[in-house]
């Protein structure tokens, strides 16, 4: 990769590129736009927060090779927390990482449409997408009976699980019913379920990323915040 600015590395294209030559921009939500990984911070309260922050490392690692079952697993793990601890997580430990709004205004204004595809929740990835218009969301939904989290996932019309090709396939179908190539798409992501996206986007951009990520995305930032995409893809 070769050395662009400091915190900022490059790979397989000379800079600066136009962000009005891309359609779209892709956002993982966990570690990537915001601060936290959710099911950890769910985990917390159920006093698991350890045991689950392990698989869930390990998962974004690219250790696990199947991220469903990992999934499954942490999920498992949260049965009988409240349905309120969600608010919690939400209003008190989640935060946009530094440049994220930014950086998500300067692509609007450009004309990108946006999109937030996530391992995560729905819970979140829906008040992330009212409070900063996005799209675009697919993400995966908690089951809650009386009140408490039931320790599975729900069933959607797309699927079971959004995991690292769920992930692609949602890049791919926002293209075409965009009617943009992806290859004027942006991916950007933290983890190993991210690489897919990543790999069928135009530019792959890694945040703060795990090495795997980092050695095979385009840009990554290692400094700063998201928002340093800017000095890579001007406005």
């Amino acid at each position: 990769m070769q050395f662009f600015a400091h915190g900022l590395h490059l790979r397989g294209f000379t800079p600066p590129l136009q962000l009005a030559d891309f359609r779209l921009i892709a956002f993982d939500m966990d570690s990537t736009l915001i601060n936290i990984e959710c099911v950890d911070e769910i985990a917390d309260a159920a006093g698991r927060k350890a045991e689950v922050a392990a698989i869930t490392e390990a998962a974004m690692r690219g250790e696990i090779a199947d991220y469903k079952e990992s999934l499954r697993r942490r999920v498992a793990l949260l049965a009988g927390v409240p349905a309120a601890a969600l608010e919690d997580v939400y209003t008190r430990r989640l935060r946009l990482n530094p440049g994220a709004e930014a950086l998500v205004r300067g692509c609007q204004a450009a004309g990108l449409k946006t999109l937030l595809v996530s391992g995560g929740f729905t819970f979140f990835t829906d008040r992330l997408r009212d409070r900063l218009q996005l799209d675009f969301t697919r993400s995966n939904v908690l089951g809650i009976v009386d009140g408490k989290l039931d320790g599975t996932l729900v069933d959607q019309p797309w699927g079971d699980i959004c995991d690292g090709a769920e992930k692609r396939k949602m890049l791919l179908e926002t293209c075409a019913a965009l009617g943009v190539d992806p290859k004027q798409s942006i991916a950007m992501g933290d983890g190993a379920n991210d690489l897919p996206m990543m790999g069928a986007a135009g530019l792959s951009v890694a945040y703060h990323a795990k090495p795997a990520v980092r050695e095979q995305a385009m840009v990554s930032i290692e400094s700063g915040g998201l928002d340093r995409l800017l000095e890579v893809v001007r406005p």
